[in-house]
């Protein structure tokens, strides 16, 4: 019995442990879960909070662009506003111009209108009085045949000559006044011809100098220009032909010459030595070689812009070169190619203004100085010569004809060629267009470098320091130091006999020999 008790009260025992064990392993797994929960409670609550966050950030960015966009759109509208005023305003000066322009022709019709009634009225006299001298006439001429016993034709003529005596003064007194009113009336149309032509065309007044300036980053560079014993700075004289001045003038380098072509060819030269930094004489020479080549080339180009913006086509691509070098041409101090497109567009005003062919009066004018660019080269008038350069690449004889006769070394036969010549005087005789003392001291520049050139030996001759003083350059091999010598005395005394100018000019005759070899 007591065994029993005991097993029973085991059982129990270990009953009563294992629902205490279960129990706080329950306890212990309950307490983890609840941990869990409350993390994950955790995060989600921190997960809410970031997506407040960002809903209130994009919520505010919302805000924002709703703002600007609210903001833009009032600047839209305000934009529209401005625009619909200013067309407004557009189409009320529109309007105001075309109200006055049909004021202008209504008072213009009712002028032909009133004239073309006194015209009429007038006719319809003049045909009254013709009638009555016609009756008067016959009558006259009955009596005279009657009195007289003559034919007809013999009291005609008999008549005839009555009237011419009896009323010669005042049939001369009415020619007179007829032709000065005519003349008068020729003058006014002439002057509102010309008037409208050049309102139409306007052009700034310039005239080419005879010095370029380059910029430079620094007067440091001006040690090297020059270089040493002044080796650089004479290179480039020699080989361009111009003259170098390097004084006191900050940041600027001058460079003088009367040929545009040598000192467009030299400022580029020099602006690329500037820039490269390497300048000694090998590398002068080769530069100044290249830029000869690019500037014959830039003359293309030059006369392809001159032909496009004159709206000119179909001309030879040779014929374009040309016009490109008279860029680098002028007369009295005025740019040739400018000139020409000035007389160009006059001429086709002009044309049109007058009912001639306003395109041949273009063209013509455009290209009545293309002699200008060989002139130098062939003997004979420029307008001659661009004639003859006309007729080798096919030009119309109508645009040719124009050329030669504008300035009547061919006799005017047309009404173009009298718009050419009017309109190449316009142009010329602009105040400030043209400089005669710059074209006289540039003729003197030029004889006075073909006179040193027609010496036995001299290679180059430049005329620099504006004329007072010539260079002269003489093949080694063919003068030597003391023919060298002699040359410059007898140049000097030559310039003293041929030659008409102030002050002294100083001959310099140099004689350079160059030894060259390459290292392999």
């Amino acid at each position: 019995m007591s065994t029993v008790m005991y097993i029973l009260v085991g059982i129990l025992v270990g009953a009563a442990a294992l629902y205490l064990y279960f129990m706080a392993e329950g306890n212990k797994r309950l307490r983890k879960i609840e941990e869990e929960n409350e993390k994950k409670i955790a995060q989600s609550q921190k997960r809410l909070a970031e997506i407040e966050q960002k809903a209130a950030i994009a919520e505010t960015k919302l805000k924002e662009k709703i703002l600007d966009g609210k903001k833009r759109a009032l600047e839209i509208v305000e934009e529209a506003k401005k625009e619909e005023q200013n067309m407004r305003r557009q189409l009320e000066k529109q309007e105001e111009r075309l109200i006055s322009k049909e004021d202008l022709l209504e008072k213009k019709a009712t002028e032909l209108e009133k004239n073309k009634e006194e015209y009429e009225a007038r006719t319809e006299k003049l045909k009254m009085q013709e009638e009555k001298v016609e009756t008067i006439y016959k009558e006259q001429e009955e009596k005279l045949a009657n009195i007289t016993k003559l034919s007809q034709e013999e009291a005609r003529q008999m008549l005839l000559n009555n009237m011419e005596r009896e009323y010669k003064d005042e049939l001369v007194d009415y020619y007179k006044k007829m032709k000065e009113g005519v003349k008068e009336d020729a003058q006014k149309e002439a002057t509102n011809v010309l008037a409208q032509a050049i309102q139409k065309f306007a052009s700034d007044v310039t005239s080419e100098s005879t010095q370029t300036i380059v910029e430079l980053p620094n007067d440091d560079i001006k040690g090297r220009v020059i270089g040493k014993e002044g080796r650089n700075i004479n290179a480039f004289e020699h080989l361009t032909g111009v003259d170098v001045i390097v004084d006191d003038t900050p940041n600027v380098i001058m460079i003088s010459g009367f040929d545009l072509v040598r000192r467009y060819i030299a400022k580029r030269a020099l602006e690329k030595l500037v820039e490269d930094g390497r300048i000694h004489p090998a590398r002068i020479e080769q530069v100044v070689e290249e830029t000869k080549g690019q500037v014959h080339q830039m003359m293309k180009e030059f006369g392809e812009k001159a032909a496009y913006e004159m709206g000119i086509t179909g001309l030879h691509p040779d014929l374009i070169k040309i016009i490109g070098r008279l860029r680098f041409r002028t007369s009295y101090g005025q740019n040739v190619l400018k000139h020409s497109m000035e007389v160009g567009f006059l001429s086709g005003h002009l044309a049109t203004s007058i009912g001639a062919d306003p395109q041949i009066a273009k063209i013509a004018g455009f290209l009545h100085d293309i002699g200008k660019a060989v002139d130098h080269e062939i003997e004979g008038s420029h307008a001659l010569i661009g004639a003859d350069i006309l007729r080798k690449y096919g030009m119309s004889e109508a645009v040719i004809h124009a050329v030669e006769a504008h300035h009547e070394e061919m006799p005017l036969s047309n009404a173009e060629d009298f718009v050419v010549m009017a309109a190449d005087t316009i142009s010329a005789a602009r105040p400030g267009a043209r400089s005669e003392t710059v074209e006289t001291y540039i003729k003197r520049l030029k004889d006075l470098e073909a006179l040193a050139t027609s010496f036995t030996g001299v290679e180059k001759a430049y005329a620099i320091q504006a004329g007072r003083e010539v260079r002269v350059f003489v093949r080694p091999k063919e003068v030597d130091d003391m023919e060298a010598i002699k040359l410059s005395h007898n140049i000097a005394r030559k310039i003293e006999t041929e030659l008409a100018y102030p002050g002294t000019i100083k001959v310099q005759v140099i004689r350079e020999i160059r030894a060259v070899e390459i290292a392999k």
